[in-house]
């Protein structure tokens, strides 16, 4: 039987689709696979997951493939050139409309029709909808007026009609990368050939659907622009196009921002954060992407060349679209529309012909690429309009990405040794740098809480963040100065500020090593108080690092980092493996392992999620691991499997209501029943405590754990309100404030005399937070590896007999300024 796959920008339609497709056949056994969006919630397609879906809906009698928009049809042609050449052959991409085509088409399917049949079907599905709308919308008789009304009358002479208006552009510098993409974006979603001509200067005529051809008009702010439209959806394109620029093709208002001024000790701009302790002094250094260097190589044949360009392209694209996912949430959309530009252009008709038509004339697929991209780039280049002009680099940007796919060349490079500038770094960047020659980081955006922030902090690299854009104009080889434990950064300090940030720096060395003397004592305090210092970990790496800095248990592990980043989940055995390391790398000591803490910022490609409006308030932690209880069941058996060896701690996370407890806890003694070996004697039970109900109900859930864990990173942003990944209300989001402490009191006063109190945000590793957290009744904290001793000291040098009022002034303090004030 024909087999069908749905390819899709969204996972929810293609889901949705093939749900009312189902409702048709009454019962019969049709193949439908999907293969849409990047995860869940990512719009985007994917080639690769379109040659698993066309495998599997193909039982021999063949498939068809229909598909969305835009990149959609590039991705399933690329996905035909990577599939088995049997399975191509058996193989028909579809161009019918998705869900009318659908349905119809499993009707046909399911009726024994072989591809063929099935495709002409779905294209014919529309047939029955434009009989019966047959009258021509209001819209029509708009743009007929429209177009009278410019002189251009409307062509009747055959039944697909032109229609033509013309448009004043508003945007301020025309019709730039980002108004163009949004234009081009548009002109896609329709059945209609739209053409474009600058009246003003004469350029044009060009196809809408072409972002390199849409930017050689050259089309300024107040120019006249023609749109031009054929086809059976002519009139809904035009009208669209019209709004579209009238709303100035959905830009924001522009908005300047003045570069750092260069006068001695000058701060930067924004409101700088601290991120990871320490002074950096150096020349101002930033990541620069290196030009390719094109190989000469003998090409292989045309069909081969090209299948390399398609799938530098699809790994291009999906790298793009996770950062504009990212560039979205932190920044809104007006900040990730670039991106948007950049994506039109990887899937540019023209520009991708014009590799065709190189490959074809005997070249390979890198030289074919850099040479199409060459002209595309010249052509913006010789705009008359400077600001147009200056969008050559996102052009030459794209290109050099596809490039490096194409090639293995690295991404980039760091230009000098010093303090690297940058506007955010992803985590595997801060991974990667070399810290023989990066002193210290400064990133326009960010946040103290992000990631990459965690990574630097684990690194011992000194960094701050949401210093704002003007940073990123500090020329190369500036001095700068920056102080990561109190945010502050200088751009060319004078002689008396460096001398201030060097005696500073000289007695946090000499902090530091006391520190590391007494890395493997014990932590109490001079009244006789001891607390526990563990490491959070993410990899047996950050475990081996614990061990070398004293750390006297795990006190966090994120067993995600086994099930990110890969097409299924792991098995029990590569659990039970990676947990025997850490606790191998730790010598033995008490490992607090988080059940799987997936949604939110960290969805699962093999977890079907449906989008959220929110996703950090939705199915995340314990939620998403009660509703997936195959993978949860699977860890709990590789946990206790463990326990019997080791002593270990189970944390479930993003616990909000006793029944989750419960019902987790049932699930955990029902991987213990499995095991047949009785209840492991080191096993305790914990949850961490992320929501502000949990920790006003601690009391309810302090006679069902050992410990609770107070997350401090997540109660923070769900208590002010204010997401930790976004730098617009970064600053709101500090785990100081007095709500935040008022519940993590709460916690410490339900679990008094029960069990005990541990911390695992960032707030543990602050140390002049420490005297507070152990007032409250803390009684453990959890840091990054290289903060364990650093804290561990600071533990040793508190006497609560010195301030019995700290924890009341610190409670009733306006905000978390003065309480780092009271702090000192």
């Amino acid at each position: 039987m024909t087999g069908l796959v749905v390819v899709s920008h969204s996972r929810a339609l293609a889901e949705a689709a093939v749900s009312l497709a189902a409702e048709m056949l009454h019962g019969s056994d049709v193949r439908i696979a999907v293969a849409a969006g990047l995860d869940a919630t990512t719009f985007g397609t994917d080639a690769t997951a379109i040659v698993k879906a066309i495998e599997a809906a193909d039982d021999g009698a063949g498939v068809v493939v229909l598909m969305d928009l835009g990149s959609a049809v590039l991705s399933a042609e690329m996905a035909l050139d990577m599939v088995d050449p049997d399975v191509r052959e058996r193989a028909v991409l579809c161009a019918a409309p998705l869900v009318e085509g659908l349905v119809v088409a499993a009707v046909a399917a399911a009726g024994g029709a072989p591809p063929s049949e099935v495709a002409a079907e779905a294209v014919g599905s529309l047939a029955a909808k434009q009989g019966h709308v047959a009258a021509p919308p209001p819209g029509l008789s708009i743009v007929a007026e429209l177009s009278a009304a410019n002189g251009l009358p409307a062509d009747t002479s055959n039944q697909t009609p032109t229609y033509t208006a013309v448009v004043k552009i508003a945007n301020r510098h025309g019709l730039h990368a980002r108004p163009a993409a949004r234009l081009v974006q548009e002109s896609r979603l329709f059945d209609a050939r739209i053409e474009l001509r600058n009246l003003d200067t004469g350029a044009g005529p060009v196809p809408a659907t072409s972002l390199s051809r849409v930017a050689t008009l050259g089309a300024l702010c107040g120019h006249r622009v023609e749109v031009a439209a054929t086809g059976s959806q002519a009139h809904e394109a035009l009208n669209h196009v019209l709004a579209l620029a009238d709303r100035r093709f959905d830009e924001q208002d522009p908005t300047s921002a003045a570069g750092p001024q260069s006068s001695a000790g000058h701060r930067a701009h924004g409101t700088p954060m601290p991120a990871s302790p320490g002074i950096a002094i150096g020349p101002a250094v930033s990541m620069r992407a290196a030009d390719v260097e094109i190989p000469d190589e003998v090409p292989g044949d045309s069909p081969t060349e090209w299948r390399r360009v398609r799938a530098a392209i699809a790994e291009v694209r999906r790298e793009i679209q996770r950062i504009r996912v990212a560039a979205a949430r932190e920044g809104g959309e007006g900040e990730a529309a670039i991106f948007d530009a950049h994506l039109m252009l990887i899937d540019d008709t023209d520009l991708l012909d014009k590799v065709r038509a190189h490959i074809a004339g005997g070249q390979a697929a890198p030289r074919a690429w850099i040479d199409a991209i060459a002209y595309v780039e010249a052509e913006f280049a010789c705009v008359s309009d400077e600001y147009l002009r200056a969008r050559a680099l996102d052009v030459h940007a794209v290109g050099q990405q596809v490039a490096r796919a194409l090639t293995g060349a690295p991404a980039i490079r760091i230009e000098g040794e010093g303090v690297l500038i940058a506007d955010d770094l992803v985590p595997a960047q801060v991974a990667d740098l070399d810290t023989s020659r990066v002193t210290g980081i400064i990133m326009a955006a960010g946040s103290p809480t992000s990631h990459s922030a965690i990574l630097a902090r684990s690194r011992a690299i000194p960094t701050v963040v949401a210093a704002g854009p003007a940073v990123l104009g500090v020329p190369p080889g500036t001095t700068i100065a920056l102080d990561g434990t109190t945010g502050r950064v200088f751009i060319d300090p004078g002689e008396e500020t460096l001398r201030e940030l060097d005696s500073a720096d000289q007695q946090a060395r000499a902090k530091t090593e006391l520190a590391r003397a007494g890395a493997f004592s014990p932590a109490v305090t001079r009244d006789g108080v001891e607390v526990l210092v563990g490491a959070n970990l993410g990899s047996v790496q950050d475990a081996r690092a614990a061990a070398d800095n004293g750390a006297e248990l795990a006190g966090l592990v994120r067993t995600e980092f086994l099930y990110l980043g890969r097409h299924q989940p792991p098995t029990t055995e590569e659990q039970i493996e990676v947990y025997r390391s850490l606790a191998d790398a730790l010598g033995g000591e008490r490992l607090t392992l988080r059940t799987f803490d997936i949604g939110g910022d960290k969805p699962l490609a093999y977890i079907p999620q449906p989008p959220e409006a929110n996703p950090f308030l939705g199915m995340r932690g314990i939620r998403l691991a009660l509703a997936q209880r195959d993978l949860l069941d699977d860890q709990l058996r590789a946990i206790v499997a463990v326990a019997y060896e080791t002593p270990v701690s189970v944390m479930f996370p993003m616990v909000s209501t006793i029944d989750e407890l419960a019902d987790a806890r049932h699930r955990l003694d029902s991987a213990i029943q499995l095991a047949g070996r009785g209840r492991p004697a080191g096993l305790q039970v914990g949850i961490m405590v992320e929501v502000p109900a949990a920790a006003l109900k601690a009391e309810a859930f302090a006679p069902h754990v050992d410990f609770f864990s107070v997350g401090t990173n997540d109660l923070t942003q769900y208590t002010v309100a204010a997401e930790r990944g976004n730098p617009s209300v970064a600053s709101l989001g500090d785990p100081l404030d007095p709500g935040v402490l008022h519940l993590i009191r709460s916690v410490c006063r339900a679990a008094e005399g029960r069990c005990l109190v541990a911390v695992c945000g960032e707030l543990a590793a602050d140390e002049a937070a420490t005297p507070l957290l152990v007032a409250l009744g803390v009684r453990e904290l959890s840091v990054a590896p290289s903060s364990v001793a650093a804290v561990k000291q600071a533990v040793r040098q508190i006497d609560r007999g010195a301030d019995t009022d700290l924890v009341h002034r610190a409670l009733t303090a306006a905000g978390p300024r003065d309480v780092r004030a009271i702090l000192g």
